[in-house]
């Protein structure tokens, strides 16, 4: 009886851990796959907007607005905004990840 307690106990600690290594192995593929997604949208947009002039102005805008966390939008980083959507409509990329990929060219 004392034996097929412990053996019960035993598988019972090994599936647990196998759920829980399960769930730590989903969490970071969902993780790594969204910071994927967000550095192929600013690669994206840094790769294709390098000489554009209108981004190209915008760049102290952008400083702005990341530096204040978004609290402060310049009227030229509004025109890059709707430049750069404009131009490519199927980024999904929010306006934090374009502000960094206006200050990464």
């Amino acid at each position: 009886m004392f034996h097929s307690r412990l053996f019960g106990a035993a598988l019972l600690l090994a599936l647990a851990s196998t759920a829980n290594a399960t769930s730590f192995v989903v969490t970071t593929d969902t993780v790594v796959r969204g910071v994927a997604a967000s550095t192929d949208a600013t690669s994206d947009v840094s790769s294709s907007f390098r000489d554009d002039k209108i981004v190209q102005a915008a760049r102290d805008d952008a400083a702005s607005f990341v530096a204040s966390h978004g609290d402060i939008r310049g009227a030229k980083l509004e025109s890059a905004f709707a430049h750069i959507r404009q131009q490519t409509p199927t980024l999904q990329a929010s306006d934090a990840q374009l502000a960094q990929a206006i200050l990464a060219l």
